[in-house]
């Protein structure tokens, strides 16, 4: 079975993206011995673009003083592993070749977003794909944008491409607008740049909770 995951393209994929988590893994645990302080805010920006989304991992790197160069290619980092992670695990899924059951309302919740939101990228194939990955609303990041990629019927690597470039292009723009609202909320009061964080942080769980009961209506009619 093994053999027949990682013989296909989406394991290969796979396999990069689970040999990157086990880098970064590695790479916490010696900063967490050698340099222990400064481990810290990595892995809460490591979260909260997990959890809550781009915007919050890197609001909170600015609000740290980070620079360009530390805040924008660790989210790349971040946002790359889970593509390259979550997109061939849902692709395998879908054709039967594992079985996903701790990880299936996860999945399940992936592909209702993707399904919900395929039907306006469909018409424009790769140009509304990448501009659905680019713009940034609720559900419309990589990971999703991976999977309506997927369900539209692209190959593999054009998939890939399409919504990786799409990504680090956002990641940039998202990099001058955040540190300059940083810079600005920091000449207003030192603490300023934080509240900045849990302001964003406070819209993102608003949009998840609106995003959820939406579901919930529909599914009730």
């Amino acid at each position: 079975m093994s053999k027949s995951i990682f013989s296909s393209i989406e394991g290969r994929f796979l396999a990069v993206g689970l040999t990157l988590t086990a880098l970064m893994f590695l790479a916490f645990g010696i900063a967490g011995h050698l340099y222990p302080e400064k481990i810290l805010p990595y892995a809460a920006m490591t979260g909260l673009n997990l959890f809550i989304g781009r915007g919050a991992g890197m609001s909170l790197g600015y609000a740290n003083g980070y620079s360009h160069a530390q805040v924008v290619p660790f989210n790349i980092l971040v946002e790359t592993i889970q593509v390259l992670v979550v997109y061939p695990l849902f692709a395998l899924s879908s054709r039967q070749l594992i079985q996903l059951r701790a990880l299936k309302p996860f999945i399940t919740r992936i592909q209702h977003a993707a399904e919900s939101q395929g039907g306006m990228v469909r018409p424009f194939g790769i140009a509304g794909l990448f501009l659905f990955v680019f713009v940034p609303f609720w559900m419309s990041g990589p990971v999703v944008g991976a999977i309506i990629g997927f369900l539209i019927g692209l190959r593999p690597w054009v998939n890939l491409v399409v919504v990786l470039s799409s990504t680090y292009i956002a990641i940039g723009i998202w990099a001058l607008l955040l540190n300059e609202l940083s810079n600005w909320a920091a000449t207003v009061n030192k603490f300023a740049p934080w509240a900045l964080v849990i302001a964003i942080v406070l819209i993102a769980v608003a949009l998840n909770l609106l995003h959820r009961r939406h579901d919930r209506l529909n599914n009730d009619a």
